[in-house]
Parts: structure tokens; C-alpha cells; sequence
């Protein structure tokens, strides 16, 4: 591929239209270049499809008064999976027979084109989304990026492989039992599987409805979150959306602290063992924790998903289609749910609640589960011999995610002795997708990977933006870490962003009689000065607990930091400085304690 977008990451594309002078009819040359007998693609953009679009985006600018912050994927090339709508293309699941042109862009897709996104393709997958492979398709198997003898992973393959080679920025996937991490583990590229309902499923083709998520696939993490973040939201259309209690920390501590299972299954892969062993040594360089934890309540859940009567919900899924024009293997997994009743189906339901609140319970006092994200690889040969055995094993560590109500994100890890990726894959409860992405660029960052199979280096990245759902808040005394009251940010799952100062007009004051000690920090027209401040994100619904618990004369306000931003920082009314000790001159309430101390 010769054309300069293949491989580009976000940041790479926004550069190049905001500084080199690129314009979005480039796209006719980089769509010109992919090959219609790629068996990553089910259809590509037609010309005309194209310069509609084109179209449409430029009346976005011009609406946007031609401010490119207003349109964050402008221009960026993605592709989405071919069981989700896109208005006038055909949604195919990978059966032919029950294509249909779609008359509306799914949400999440017309979210995109709203941001300023151009669709490029449509991808292959394992028929209904029914696999772990990528090999269960009439369009083809898609192989693996590093080893076209070798699996790709499904059921997502056409968009992780689309991704890996660079030829699309980003795209969409989707993870009912791990469609949306397994293809990324195979293909040396990040899986973002969102907390259930966070995106929503109006528009997607479904396999299991109520365990659906689409997911996103991307060269880097920050790509993944940013597309997360602008395609999420809550979606009435949709039955299973949900709206993000803004809870759930939104980071990570410096030392995270991390579950992994006490004896993890490899089915004899010593290759992939070695590189989670590895990778296990990686973390602790980051200053992670890692407990072993029991992880038999995992495996009991995963194997409800195909073993119990939950494979019904895969047949309703496909009950109006004719038998004769499914796929032999996926038409062997749909019948038998016919097997089941509904008392079965009850009794299942029960087992899941039960097995998902003990796995909850485990992971309550862990920032996140750390796993490989499979266990073992195949290749294509192998893989028609044993089509549902090794498709089981694939799903060793993910099958129970979604069951459980659980966030994941799937990493790169490094690569096999025979030059093959093997990946690490994130969990946490619901709704910790940010803190995941955290985690996730910080490790991404000090294993500077080539990105995907593009051979690119890994480019410098962006300080990452305040992700949302939280309050950004500047502490100035008793909350700072080790201090008395730093208790009341951490229960409240606050993570803290760094050390800065405020602006020059403050000062800061020893307020007299209060227990324990606290400093009062008050902005004054002249003879002010930078007081060090400590600034940390508290999740946006815990934020009112907090302020309850802040005594007079203190208060939250507004406080401006040396950068110029302004953040909410505690405050203290001018009626309490009367009679208190200024201590500007110590530059910080910690050396004014350790003057006391002294």
C-alpha cells in the first residue's frame, strides 16, 4: 500500500488536514488502492457513496464556521462491521440471503458521521457473529495479519484486519462472547468492549441481545477511547441503553492494583504462556500489584454462554432464517437451542446472577482482572478440523464478560517466538471503561509497539484529555496525598492527575483551631503568589459527597491554575483569614506541616 494515510493513527490524520494541507477527496486515491477481493471487506464504498459523503461533510464544516475542533474525526477513514447499518448500504451478518439495504445509519454510525467520519467499507465476520474464528463466512476466512496460515479471530475479523494493515483509522466491531478482543489479540491491536448499553445497538443485526456491545478497534488506545466517547451515549431507541451513572473512577492509581487467575489455562501453548509471563513483569515495572485470585467462577460463567440454555438466545436471533443458508457450524450451534425451555432458561438466569455477583465481589478492592486475552492460536488447517473445540478455547478468557456485566479492554503484549502477536486483555466492572484506557496508554506507551501489523512506530502521544464523568478538583491542604483527609478523595474512588500551582493571586493561610490543621487559600488583586496544588478527578456523582463533608469557612469554587485553565479547588471565605497565618511564603501546605514537624 503506497498511499501516506495507510497506518495513520487519529492524531496522525488531524495533523495532516489541520497542518499539511490535506483534503478529504484524498480518500478517492486511498479507497482507489484496497481491493475488492480483500477478504477483510463484504462491500467498499462505491464512488458515489463516497463523494456523498464528501458532500456531507463539507456542509458540516461550512456549519461549524470551519472550526475543525468542532468535527474531531473529520475526514478519518473507518469501517464497520457487516451486522451493523450504514443508510443505502446492504447489512449482510455474512449470509447473503438475509441482506437488506439498510434506511438508516445505525446511532453509533451516524454519531460518527456527525464527528466528521467517512465510511469506507463494510467487514467480514463469522456468520451472525456466531464465532470466535473469523473462518465462518461465505465471503471467506480472513487471515491472520502476520500469518495468512493462522487464524484472524472473530467474530470481528474483517475489522481488526482492516485495522491492523492500516488501511482504516479505525472500526467497528462487535462482542457478545469476546468478538471484540480476540481478533485484536491476534492482530497486535487494541479492543475496546465497552460496558453494556454505553454504545448503542440500534442498527446492529443481534446475536444475543442482551449481552451485545459494539465494540471499537484501533492502533492505539487513545484512538479507541476518543471513538467511544464520541459514539457512546445513552439511546432511547435502544431497549438495553443505558445511562452512565457517572460513578466509577475515570483513572488509575500510580500502583494499580491488579487481579490475575492463580493458574491460567494455556491448552500446551507455551508460546502465548511465556509472553503473559512476560507481560506480567511489564506491570510490576509499572508499579502494578498482582494477586492471584481463585478464577473458577469465571470458567463456571463462561461456560454457560454456550453450554446452557443462553445459546437460545442465538437461535431467536435467527429463527426467521432459512436453515439451508446458514453456516454448517453456526447452524450446529443455533439448534441447539431448540433444546431448551423455558424453565431452563430461568434456572440459567439464576445461575448468572449468582456467579456474577460472586465474580463482582471478587474484583471489589482490584482496579482491574488482568488475563490473556486468548489463551492459544490456531491455524486455518487446524481449525476446520476442530471447529467448535478450538473456538471454545479462544473463549476461555472472555466468554464471561458480558455475562457479568463487565468492562474489557484488549492490549498488545508482544509477540510469539515464530513473530505471531499474543495480547493481555483489561476487565473491570461496569462503567470503568475510562480507567481502563488509563491503564491501557500508560502500558501501551512503555511497550511502544510497532502499531498493528504496519511495522509504524508507535507515534508520540497527546496528554490525554479529562475524561468525562468526572469533576477535575485542585486540593490545597488536609486532602493532599498522605494528609488526614486524602481518605475522603480515595473512598470515593478520586484518582489523582498531578502536582501543578495555582495561579500567581493567591495566598495561603494556617486557619487557626481547626482539626485537623487546614490551610484557608484565597485570591487576592496583588502580592499573590503559585500555592502547589494537587489535582484530582472525582467520578461527577460522588462529588456532591465530597462537598457535603467540607467544614466553614471552606468551600468548593473556581480556582485558576499557572497554565491559565480554571479548575474547582477548595476556597476559604474571607471572614476566617482574619487572625490567620499567612504562610505564602512556604509555597505549599506541605512545607508548612513539615516546618511545624521539624
Amino acid at each position: 500500500m503506497s498511499h501516506r494515510g495507510f497506518g495513520w493513527t487519529l492524531g496522525e490524520w488531524q495533523a495532516a488536514y489541520r497542518t499539511d494541507n490535506l483534503q478529504p477527496e484524498a480518500l478517492a486515491e486511498l479507497l482507489a488502492e484496497l481491493s475488492s477481493d480483500d477478504p477483510a471487506w463484504i462491500s467498499l464504498a462505491t464512488p458515489a457513496q463516497l463523494q456523498a459523503q464528501l458532500d456531507q461533510l463539507a456542509e458540516r464544516l461550512a456549519a461549524a464556521g470551519g472550526d475543525l475542533n468542532k468535527l474531531p474525526l473529520y475526514g478519518v477513514p473507518f469501517a464497520i462491521k457487516d451486522n451493523i447499518d450504514a443508510a443505502g448500504w446492504p447489512t449482510t451478518a455474512a449470509c447473503p440471503e438475509f441482506a437488506y439495504v439498510a434506511e438508516h445509519d445505525a446511532t453509533v454510525v451516524a454519531k460518527l458521521r456527525a464527528a466528521g467520519a467517512i465510511l469506507i467499507s463494510k467487514t467480514n465476520l463469522d456468520q451472525f457473529a456466531t464465532g470466535l474464528v473469523g473462518t465462518r463466512s461465505p465471503y471467506g476466512a480472513v487471515p491472520n495479519s502476520f500469518n495468512a496460515d493462522y487464524v484472524s479471530g472473530g467474530s470481528s475479523s474483517g475489522s481488526a484486519s482492516s485495522v491492523a494493515r492500516g488501511l482504516v483509522v479505525f472500526a467497528l466491531g462487535t462482542d457478545t462472547a469476546g468478538s471484540g478482543r480476540v481478533p485484536a489479540g491476534f492482530n497486535n491491536i487494541v479492543g475496546l468492549k465497552p460496558t453494556k448499553g454505553w454504545l448503542s445497538n440500534s442498527g446492529l443485526v443481534p446475536a444475543c441481545r442482551t449481552l451485545d456491545c459494539i465494540s471499537v478497534f484501533a492502533l492505539t488506545v487513545a484512538d479507541a477511547q476518543a471513538v467511544a466517547n464520541i459514539a457512546g451515549g445513552f439511546d432511547a431507541s435502544d431497549a438495553y441503553s443505558r445511562k452512565n451513572p457517572v460513578s466509577a473512577k475515570v483513572g488509575m492509581p500510580a500502583k494499580p492494583r491488579l487481579a490475575v487467575p492463580a493458574t491460567p489455562e494455556f491448552f500446551g501453548d507455551a508460546q502465548n504462556q511465556l509472553v503473559f509471563e512476560q507481560a506480567l513483569g511489564k506491570l510490576r515495572e509499572l508499579g502494578a500489584e498482582l494477586v492471584e485470585i481463585d478464577f473458577t467462577p469465571f470458567q463456571q460463567l463462561a461456560e454457560q454462554l454456550y453450554y446452557g440454555s443462553w445459546v437460545a438466545e442465538r437461535t431467536v436471533a435467527v429463527e426467521d432464517v432459512d436453515a439451508a443458508h446458514i453456516n454448517p457450524v453456526v447452524r450446529g450451534i443455533v439448534e441447539n437451542g431448540y433444546k431448551y425451555s423455558a424453565c431452563d432458561a430461568y434456572k440459567a438466569e439464576y445461575i448468572r446472577a449468582e456467579l456474577s455477583r460472586t465474580i463482582n465481589e471478587a474484583l471489589a478492592g482490584f482496579d482491574a482482572l488482568l488475563v490473556p486475552t486468548s489463551p492459544t492460536i490456531r491455524t486455518l488447517a487446524e481449525m476446520e478440523a476442530e471447529p467448535v473445540l478450538f473456538n471454545s478455547q479462544f473463549g476461555t478468557y472472555t466468554n464471561f464478560t458480558n455475562l457479568a456485566d463487565l468492562s474489557a479492554l484488549a492490549l498488545p503484549a508482544g509477540f510469539r517466538e515464530d513473530g505471531l502477536p499474543a495480547g493481555i486483555t483489561l476487565i473491570a466492572p461496569a462503567w470503568h471503561d475510562q480507567a481502563l484506557a488509563a491503564l491501557g496508554r500508560r502500558w501501551q506507551e512503555l511497550l511502544a509497539l510497532p502499531l498493528g501489523a504496519t511495522g509504524r512506530p508507535l507515534p508520540a502521544q497527546a496528554a490525554a484529555p479529562q475524561a468525562p464523568g468526572c469533576i477535575r478538583v485542585a486540593v490545597v491542604g488536609a486532602h493532599l496525598t498522605g494528609m488526614p483527609l486524602n481518605f475522603q478523595l480515595a473512598t470515593r474512588d478520586a484518582v489523582l492527575v498531578e502536582q501543578t500551582t495555582s495561579s500567581a493571586d493567591y495566598r495561603l493561610y494556617a486557619l487557626p483551631g481547626t482539626v485537623p490543621p487546614k490551610p484557608g487559600l484565597a485570591r487576592v488583586a496583588e502580592d499573590g503568589a503559585q500555592i502547589i496544588v494537587e489535582l484530582w478527578d472525582v467520578p461527577q456523582a460522588r462529588f456532591g459527597e465530597l462537598v457535603a463533608e467540607i467544614p466553614p469557612p471552606l468551600g468548593i469554587g473556581n480556582l485558576q491554575l499557572a497554565d491559565g485553565r480554571w479548575v474547582k479547588g477548595f476556597i476559604c471565605e474571607p471572614y476566617a483569614l482574619a487572625g490567620a497565618r499567612d504562610i505564602t511564603s512556604f509555597g505549599g501546605w506541605r512545607a508548612f506541616i513539615a516546618s511545624q514537624q521539624g
